[in-house]
């Protein structure tokens, strides 16, 4: 019998899973299929309840439910826990469970690059589900310092505790008040949707230098304002498409119980940007 896998969202139109996941399962020659489906930010129980009746196999999580998921699961991982999100969730005869893979897979293109986190002051977007794992990966690493910029500095001061509960010098300032400092940032990440619609990041330029780290994981398109403006200046880039294949090897992993084909997957999401 065909397993069913899913992504849950909204919007999810631009969701590279269903490419990956369906390519790793061809692979691997696994009777498995993986669909992308949509359910509006107030729907998340209605949605869960539809997949359970269809016996959905495993799902991944993304905006705008990854904090909200956590209210409807039977168990969770650690790194759960800590974050205070999940992405991945098996199911297994209705009991759902929540796992994140979120801080590794954004830590994998940083280790990659041999780039070094200790003692580095790091500007981030964002307080959402994937903001709350960058924080914890930064700690975990003994970075310096962190500047939350959001919109509300009330989604934001949550993830200031957070910082400092893990011994991270933490500052939250709201969007409207950010004007930064010139040459105080080793990494510059972008962990909101501003960009997917191609939509002007709003950061000075002068904030980027060829010494910044500019991390975007919006990974459609691939080349945002965030990436061009880091570009600009040849700054080193790492873009949204290798968390999502980190987050995506580990995801096949937990529900598969073996190693993902990796060179697959990676090509599946190059394969969807042209």
């Amino acid at each position: 019998m065909t397993k069913t896998f899913a992504v849950i969202g909204d919007p999810i139109d631009h969701s590279l899973s269903p490419n990956i996941h369906n390519a790793a399962f061809r692979e691997l020659d696994l009777d498995c299929t993986y669909i992308a489906y949509k359910i509006p930010k107030n729907e998340l129980n209605y949605g869960l309840d539809a997949l359970k009746k269809i016996k959905i196999s495993g799902f991944n999580v993304t905006i705008p439910h990854k904090i909200d998921i956590m209210k409807f699961l039977d168990g969770t991982d650690e790194d759960s826990k800590l974050i205070g999100a999940s992405n991945t969730v098996t199911n297994l005869n209705g009991v759902l469970t929540g796992y994140n893979t979120d801080m590794q897979g954004f830590l994998d293109p940083i280790i990659q690059r041999e780039l070094d986190i200790k003692n580095s002051n790091i500007l981030l977007y964002g307080a959402g589900g994937a903001a709350r794992a960058i924080i914890v990966a930064f700690a975990k690493q003994n970075a310096k310092k962190i500047t939350i910029v959001n919109r509300t500095i009330e989604k934001g001061k949550e993830l200031e505790e957070l910082g400092k509960k893990l011994g991270l010098n933490s500052e939250i300032i709201s969007l409207e008040n950010f004007e930064g400092n010139k040459n105080k940032y080793d990494f510059v990440i972008n962990s909101t949707s501003i960009g997917m619609k191609n939509e002007i990041f709003p950061i000075s330029q002068d904030l980027i230098d060829e010494n910044s780290v500019v991390y975007d994981i919006v990974y459609k398109p691939i080349n945002t304002d965030l990436i061009k403006k880091g570009k600009n200046v040849n700054a080193t880039i790492i873009y949204g498409y290798e968390m999502l294949l980190g987050q995506a090897v580990r995801s096949f992993e937990i529900w598969m119980d073996k190693k993902a084909p990796y060179s697959a997957m990676k090509k599946a999401i190059l394969g969807g940007f042209s």
